[in-house]
């Protein structure tokens, strides 16, 4: 089998991804998210299932022949494989051979489920039966194309003893790639590291030409756990889709793997080749595309990821980044790390915030500010920095005020003559005597057939104008 510290990635964004409930796209709109993920450096592109309709045929045939294939000048190293999935019967091969015949590097992905319940329930087939129909699928497609990947579907509730053979007879009828599925998201990684590790050890026919593959559903949300199991036991593909989409709870997230094996690295020794500056960029633009958001706290690329609230850790994310965060946003395509203000929020980031809006405070100051700060924060999930100008502002800016709303009243109907009364008081009046109050008596530009308004202010004087038309 493939030993080396270089860990392909498989890309199944556009196959099982799209499978999500509501997440289809059209032609299009796979052809550039195909063009991102190679830019991407994903090593493999799963661009769909053929044989499931006429259109899933024609979008994979052109993301083979447009992203499959080197631009003018462009060396092959990183133009990536694109494989198309196909059930073991000649009908989907043939269809899968159809799609992805015009890439540089096609490749045919082909499965047949292998544990009891899938065998005796959906397939209602003998295990002998099984194997015999691998070998027979996985030759035909072999005739076709050279590079051949077997998937034995539900393999994390197979038998491993079985699947020995299954795996073996797929090596011997021409298979380059083995992936082993946890379909259901069953397994813990514990189990998953065992059953890789036997099926590298104990397999007929395993070679250096053969790649190990792991495939994982997020069920148990142990998809990430289970990958990265089945990496240390000896996998050298990871399939996996953007953001974690997929059937049911999702498949394995493609920047959960990618970044551990970098910001791991001691741990993993592994490398990968996706540019992972990127890695923001092509989430978003999978979530438009899909309508599926990412949720705030998803790891890597979600809107919390490197967002941080809490005073303690605000304060030390401003004395070294270190401190709370494992990795640079910068690295995964983020700008910057974000100082949210709420009502957790302490004085180092208020005062940070405020100096990058131009508003240097000595300690009293701040001392003021923080607690209009809390007091605006205790109403509002997150302070902006609009909310920040107009404390500043009515805190140590405010202009002395000339007249004080007293009173008002407001008295409309459908019969009679709407009337609005204001009565202010002059703040600029000595406060030795009464101060005087102003009264401005609005009414409408109509002719009622009888109205009639009287000033009832004990002020030196009244205006009546108009209300405002509507």
């Amino acid at each position: 089998m493939t030993n080396t510290n270089y860990v392909k990635i498989f890309d199944t964004t556009l196959r099982d991804g799209e499978q999500s409930p509501g997440a289809t796209m059209t032609s299009a709109e796979k052809l550039e998210v195909a063009h991102h993920l190679a830019r991407l450096g994903v090593d493999v592109i799963e661009a769909g299932f053929p044989a499931a309709s006429p259109d899933d045929l024609e979008a994979v045939r052109r993301i083979a022949l447009e992203v499959g294939n080197p631009a003018v000048g462009e060396s092959d190293a990183r133009v990536p494989v694109i494989a198309g999935l196909a059930r073991a019967n000649k009908s989907d091969i043939d269809k899968a051979w159809e799609a992805v015949q015009g890439a540089r590097k096609p490749r045919i992905h082909t499965f047949l489920a292998t544990s009891p319940i899938h065998m005796k329930h959906k397939l209602k087939m003998d295990p002998e039966e099984v194997v015999q129909r691998v070998a027979e699928m996985v030759a035909y497609a072999r005739s076709l194309c050279e590079d051949v990947e077997f998937s034995p579907e539900d393999a994390g509730r197979s038998d491993p003893e079985f699947l020995y053979v299954v795996l073996g007879e797929a090596i011997k009828s021409g298979a380059t790639t083995l992936n082993i599925p946890d379909t259901v998201g069953y397994t813990t990684p514990d189990e998953f590291y065992r059953l890789i590790d036997g099926i590298i050890k104990n397999t007929p026919g395993m070679h250096d030409g053969i790649t190990i593959s792991v495939h994982c559903h997020d069920d148990l949300g142990l998809a990430t756990a289970n990958t990265l199991a089945g990496i240390r036991a000896g996998a050298r593909q990871a399939e996996v889709t953007i953001n974690g989409i997929g059937e049911r709870a999702g498949n394995t997230s493609l920047e959960e793997v990618v970044m551990a094996l970098k910001t791991r690295h001691p741990v993993f020794g592994l490398e990968t080749g996706i540019q992972t500056r990127q890695l923001a960029r092509v989430s978003r633009l999978v979530s438009n595309y899909t309508g599926i958001p990412v949720q705030p706290n998803k790891a890597i690329v979600g809107a919390n990821a490197f967002a941080h609230e809490a005073g303690i850790h605000q304060d030390g994310m401003l004395k070294h980044q270190t401190t709370y965060e494992i990795m640079r946003p910068e690295d995964v395509g983020v700008n910057q790390t974000r100082l949210v203000l709420g009502k957790h929020s302490g004085r180092h980031a208020l005062r940070t915030r405020l100096a990058e809006l131009g508003h240097s405070l000595d300690e009293v100051e701040l001392d003021q500010a923080f607690t209009r700060f809390k007091e605006l924060a205790d109403r509002k999930k997150v302070i902006v920095d609009a909310d920040l100008e107009a404390l500043i502002a009515d805190e140590f800016y405010r202009p002395r005020d000339v007249y004080l709303l007293n009173d008002m009243q407001v008295t409309c109907g459908t019969m009679g003559m709407p009337t609005a009364t204001v009565r202010l008081r002059d703040q600029t009046e000595s406060s030795t005597r009464k101060p005087p109050s102003a009264q401005a008596q609005w009414m409408p530009r109509i002719k009622p057939s009888t109205a009639s308004s009287t000033s009832r202010a004990n002020c030196s004087s009244s205006t009546s104008m108009p209300l405002p038309k509507g």
